[in-house]
């Protein structure tokens, strides 16, 4: 069946292609994930499985049921877009101004859609059920799994796997690691109030600036002073809203921050230690201040065993496309597919979609890209999985 799968998807390897770019090509179908949602649910229209919309929003759950009994495996796939210029120059590039698929969701959606179409046509040789999750909102805290939890997309589910295609990977490779893999992620806003002046005046205000600035670079000294030097964790101020004029001290200020850690404890501990320095910086300053401080997406954490199984059945499995299966180390963005992990046994992989020519932009990037050779390799890569899973 897992060779028969194969070859089926080789076939339609141009359909794969055809189906990402329409989607590169129109952004604001993923960016308006509603309307996202009515083109997948379009696909399986006519189709023998069952499909579920409006699952914890836009999503949209396809159950492929064997009608055999045994285990029931999800896979995941997600299709937001996000609120980027894109310059990539591409013949099929975004036709929305200040839209475009930058991580190769349109990609995962394109795989997704046409490896289930084959499950779909092979499901009297499977056991089991294969739940497709196509989730929106991945870009967008708490991010869309949050929601189709709580929706039931994981009801009677066994495992769940997913798959992000890397443009910082050579194309034919696939990485993949258990335990913590990706960080856990938190997001502040603070502002800091003191007392506005004339700039010739400074006695008679308080500068929230001068607080402000003090804040930034005590921050830091909780990773290098806090921190047990073998955690992981990182603080990064992107806003510094302290714009005024040149002669005005100002009256307030507005920071945003943004909080990776590999371990609960360690983004717990870091929460703490903002907090206590804000204290700190109130007293020693005579500030006042207000803090919004959101924990989102949560650590990411493989199961052992499944992710044992997932490298077992690539490195047997012969895909001629894939090259090389390394064990990665920790990848420092976030994912909210953590979710599903802290739900039931999941694992989540990799696989290269570096461009032929080797130049590549980073995701989230204008030029970002992808090699639309990896597409094909996720979904043999994913086929060959549910294979061996529903042969078990």
């Amino acid at each position: 069946m897992k060779q028969q799968l194969l070859e089926k998807l080789t076939e339609k390897q141009d359909r794969i292609v055809a189906i990402r770019r329409f989607l590169h090509a129109h952004p604001e179908l993923s960016f308006q994930e509603e309307n996202t949602a009515a083109y997948i649910t379009y696909f399986y229209k006519g189709k023998d499985c069952d499909v579920r919309t409006n699952v914890g929003g836009h999503g949209v759950v396809v159950t492929i049921d064997s009608g055999k009994p045994g285990r029931t495996l999800a896979i995941r796939a997600d299709f937001d877009a996000l609120p980027i210029q894109e310059e990539t120059g591409l013949p099929f590039a975004s036709e929305n101004p200040g839209v475009m698929h930058a991580c190769g969701h349109d990609g995962h959606t394109a795989y997704m859609l046409i490896l289930a179409e084959t499950l779909i046509e092979m499901k009297d040789q499977l056991r089991g059920k294969i739940v497709v999750l196509h989730q929106p909102a991945e870009e967008t805290p708490p991010g869309g799994a949050i929601a189709m939890i709580r929706d039931g997309c994981l009801d009677g589910v066994d495992e769940v796997l997913g798959i992000h295609v890397m443009s910082t990977m050579p194309t034919g490779e696939i990485a993949y690691r258990e335990g913590p893999i990706q960080t856990g992620r938190a997001s502040f806003k603070v502002k800091i109030t003191g007392r506005g002046g004339h700039g010739s005046s400074p006695h008679m205000a308080n500068d929230a600036i001068v607080a402000a600035s003090e804040f930034v670079v005590a921050l830091q000294t909780i990773i290098s002073r806090r921190l047990n030097p073998f955690d992981v964790g990182s603080i990064t101020i992107g806003s510094f809203d302290g714009k005024g004029s040149f002669n005005v001290i100002k009256d307030a200020v507005t920071l945003e921050g943004d909080v990776r850690a590999m371990t609960e404890a360690t983004r717990t501990l870091i929460e703490k230690e903002i907090r206590r320095i804000l204290d700190g910086l109130a007293a020693m300053f005579g500030v006042t201040y207000d803090l919004n401080y959101e924990n989102d997406y949560p650590v990411l954490v493989n199961d052992v065993a499944l992710t044992e199984f997932v490298s077992k059945t690539l490195q047997e499995t012969a895909i001629a496309e894939i090259t090389e299966i390394t064990r990665c180390e920790p990848q420092p963005p976030s994912e909210d597919f953590a979710y599903y992990a802290q739900e039931r046994p999941s694992c989540f992989f990799y696989v290269g979609a570096m461009p032929a020519n080797g130049v590549f932009y980073p995701h989230h990037h204008p030029k970002f890209d992808i090699n639309e050779a990896s597409l094909l390799i996720a979904a043999k890569a994913m086929g060959a999985i549910v294979a061996d899973y529903t042969a078990k």
